[in-house]
């Protein structure tokens, strides 16, 4: 899916979580209570709204990042280095809120030869208490919103804001949430991971989980189910896509990628089946190479993929 020059640029706000990623590579997970050693070790940007924001950048948008951190700078290291790598991908920080007193998120996690991961993350309870400083101003000239629901209390008035303003507002529905809640009813586009959407509506059948959260919510509802079928419902109707297949080396980062990916293209007007065909793309490069968010590909790679599958 390629997308003319003028419709290029388009800027993707992107609100929830932001944490640095601490990465060991393994052969295999170890048994517990046994040790291992790593084959390689590697420290990189991640977390949903991060990784989201690296992809719109290397696809050829713009982003702005609007997370809770530790603070004050300076004094919470971590959060200096969040805000340091985005800046160096060249994404706005502006926005970033910096609690004094608190440490910011980080994860240690596992990759095992096949691709698979382990993550042992610590969040930092205070963060639960940041608010956005200025809602409408972090959203101000944004051509779409993306907001995880990591931290939902931070990110609700984000959305509101961009609802208030008839924005594109797409949610990263990663994490099980209610089905009255607010993000769910406020969003435009809902994208669930297959373990979300089974938990949010309490039963197995993915289709059948589809049809009840779309009883709650006007928004475009779609699952996403790592190397199987992606599926959506629009208009009443069910649509399926297969996934690319690839050699998956690390699928850390996949669904973040993705969820970038499918902003930005349904902020280039992009249909919301063709938005998922070109995020599929991108996880799917993404997930052949070592590098969490790092690895996300830019916007000539998944045109050059996608048009090889045409």
């Amino acid at each position: 899916m390629s997308s003319p020059d003028a419709a290029r640029g388009k800027l993707i706000v992107c609100a929830g979580m932001a944490v640095i990623d601490h990465v060991y590579r393994l052969a295999a997970f170890p048994a517990p209570g046994t040790k291992t050693r790593a084959q390689d070790f590697f420290s990189v940007l991640g977390g949903c709204a991060a990784n989201a924001a690296i992809a719109v950048r290397r696809l050829g948008g713009r982003a702005r990042v609007v997370a809770p951190l530790g603070g004050p700078a300076g004094r919470d290291l971590t959060g200096d280095n969040v805000v340091a790598k985005l800046e160096r991908e060249q994404i706005d920080v502006a926005h970033v809120v910096r609690l004094d007193g608190a440490v910011s998120s980080r994860s240690s996690i596992f990759i095992a030869d096949d691709g698979e991961r382990t993550i042992v993350s610590y969040r930092d309870p205070t963060l639960e208490l940041a608010r956005p400083h200025d809602p409408v101003r972090a959203i101000a000239g944004a051509d779409g919103v993306l907001a995880d629901n990591r931290f939902p209390e931070f990110v609700l008035p984000i959305v509101r804001a961009a609802a208030a303003e008839g924005r594109i507002v797409v949610l990263d529905a990663d994490k099980p949430m209610g089905l009255t809640d607010e993000l769910l009813t406020l969003a435009t586009h809902i994208v669930f991971s297959a373990d979300g959407l089974r938990a949010t509506a309490q039963t197995e059948d993915l289709v059948t989980a589809l049809e009840v959260v779309a009883g709650h919510t006007d928004a475009f509802v779609a699952v996403t189910d790592g190397p199987r079928e992606m599926q959506w419902l629009e208009q009443g109707s069910l649509h399926c896509l297969p996934a690319f297949a690839v050699e998956a080396v690390d699928t850390l980062a996949a669904g973040d990628v993705f969820h970038g990916a499918f902003a930005l293209a349904l902020a280039e007007s992009v249909n919301p089946g063709g938005a998922m065909r070109f995020a599929a793309a991108a996880a799917a490069i993404k997930c052949s190479r070592i590098g969490g968010g790092a690895g996300a590909p830019d916007r000539a790679e998944v045109d050059a993929f996608l048009s090889a599958r045409a």
